[in-house]
Formats: C-alpha cells, sequence, structure tokens
C-alpha cells in the first residue's frame, strides 16, 4: 500500500474534538486498520486532543490543533502538533494500581495511561516552539 498522508486542522476547543474523531476514524478505516483498532485510535486521539485542549492551552481561546495521519501497509501514525505548554513525559506518574484509583474515584492521571494502553507507541517530541504528540498503530493482517 503507498503511503496516504491526511491533515485537519481545527480550533483548540472542546467543541472541536467530534469532527478530530470522525476523521481519524475514517482515516484508520480507509488505511485497513480492523474495526477494534479503529475504535482504540479514535480513544487515543480524542484523549491526546483534549489533554492539548485542557493542559497545553489550559482552555484558552484562540489556538488550532493540526491532526496528521499518515498510513502505509504497516502502521498508522497520529501526529496531534500544537505550540502550547509542552508535555513532559518524565513528569508523569500514572495510577500505581488501576483498580484502587478507581475504587477510590481518583479522576485526573488516565489519560496518558489509556493512550499508552490503545496504542503501540505513544511519544512526546518539541522542535522550537512546536509541540507534538505522535501515536502509532502497528497494522495487524486481518
Amino acid at each position: 500500500m503507498p503511503r496516504r498522508a491526511a491533515t485537519l486542522q481545527v480550533p483548540a476547543h472542546p467543541a472541536s474534538l467530534e469532527a478530530v474523531r470522525r476523521f481519524v476514524a475514517e482515516q484508520a478505516s480507509e488505511a485497513g486498520l480492523t474495526e477494534r483498532a479503529v475504535e482504540q485510535v479514535r480513544m487515543a486521539v480524542d484523549e491526546a486532543c483534549a489533554n492539548v485542549v485542557e493542559h497545553a492551552y489550559k482552555g484558552e481561546q484562540g489556538h488550532k490543533l493540526d491532526v496528521r495521519v499518515e498510513a502505509n501497509g504497516e502502521e498508522l501514525v497520529v501526529r496531534i502538533l500544537h505550540t502550547g505548554r509542552a508535555f513532559d513525559p518524565e513528569s508523569y506518574r500514572g495510577p500505581a494500581r488501576l483498580e484502587e484509583s478507581v475504587r477510590q474515584r481518583r479522576s485526573g492521571g488516565f489519560g496518558v495511561f489509556l493512550m499508552q494502553r490503545l496504542m503501540d507507541e505513544v511519544e512526546y517530541l518539541t522542535r522550537g516552539r512546536v509541540s507534538e504528540v505522535r501515536l502509532t498503530k502497528r497494522r495487524v493482517a486481518a
């Protein structure tokens, strides 16, 4: 399969997340991912974009998100680019015991954990003022 790429730019606002979910699911489906893998990608991208809106931009209006999807026969890569505050993965402390956190109804801190479980790779890159969340899903033969 030749390399395919598509880009969507949306306002960095919670109202834009539905358009991002639809775009990513469509691209993943066209790339030949299984229904389950499409849903996993959709959920991970939704979480990553919500984190950018809430944490990188702190809900401030007037910012943009660029969502780029690249696919080939082996993998689908979703790149979420923004100019908000960069995330430091070294500072992240996920739930030590997931069941205990759920029982205590702890909120927050599950997004990165969820993305790591749903995707094959989750990377955080920063070049100058541009930060990127890169999510990779390897294609599994059906």
